[in-house]
Order: structure tokens, then C-alpha cells, then sequence
């Protein structure tokens, strides 16, 4: 999608802290943490949201998840736990309309996002 900010980032059109990529995902570190760690994790292929999944590309969820299980170790939060968060819609605090998921460790995390 032309003007989705996640989909210039996937393709080095904006600079971001990558840290990790594969086939399927891209991960990086958000400008606005809410924890020490905090890491964002997108499927290369646009997906407006979680309302958008499908069973044609549900996939890329179980790569999601794979990728945020090795992201949380090698960042050192696999061992004390960690809290993997998507939001969707605007109730739902979505800031940017591609499915994306929050990896936020690093200190014991309330009850909200942070």
C-alpha cells in the first residue's frame, strides 16, 4: 500500500532500529517505547489490521509469533517474561493501519499496554 508508513519502512523508504527481518516479517524498534524493550513486528505483506485476517493469509501470524519468540531472546526478555500486544481499529488504539504486533519487556509491565 503506496501510503502506509509500515509498508515505506519495509521498503528502506523510511529508516528504522531494525531487528530482525525474514521472508515473511519485519521487526523494529518503536520510536515511542512504553517499555525498555519495545519492538514492533509486521508481516512484509500488508495487512490492514486484525479484522483483515483471513484463512488465505493467517499465516503469516504463526510467523509473527515465531519471529517474536526469537526477537524476546535474543533482546534477553524470553526468561522474565515479556507481553506481545496487536491493537486494531480505532477503539482499539490502532495508530497505523497495517497488523502489527507490540513486543514490550524488559521490567515487570502493569496491567495496561505499558
Amino acid at each position: 500500500m503506496e501510503d502506509c508508513l509500515f509498508c515505506k519502512i519495509i521498503a528502506g523508504e523510511i529508516p528504522s532500529a531494525k531487528v530482525y527481518e525474514d521472508e515473511f516479517v519485519y521487526a523494529f524498534k518503536d520510536i515511542n517505547p512504553l517499555a525498555p524493550v519495545h519492538i514492533l513486528v509486521v508481516p512484509k505483506n500488508h495487512i490492514s489490521g486484525a479484522n483483515e485476517i483471513t484463512a488465505e493469509n493467517s499465516a503469516v501470524v504463526s510467523k509473527i509469533f515465531e519471529a517474536a519468540a526469537k526477537i524476546a531472546k535474543e533482546q534477553g526478555i524470553a526468561e522474565d517474561g515479556f507481553r506481545i500486544v496487536t491493537n486494531y481499529g480505532e477503539n482499539g488504539c490502532q495508530s497505523v493501519k497495517h497488523l502489527h504486533f507490540h513486543i514490550l519487556g524488559g521490567r515487570k509491565l502493569d496491567v495496561t499496554m505499558g
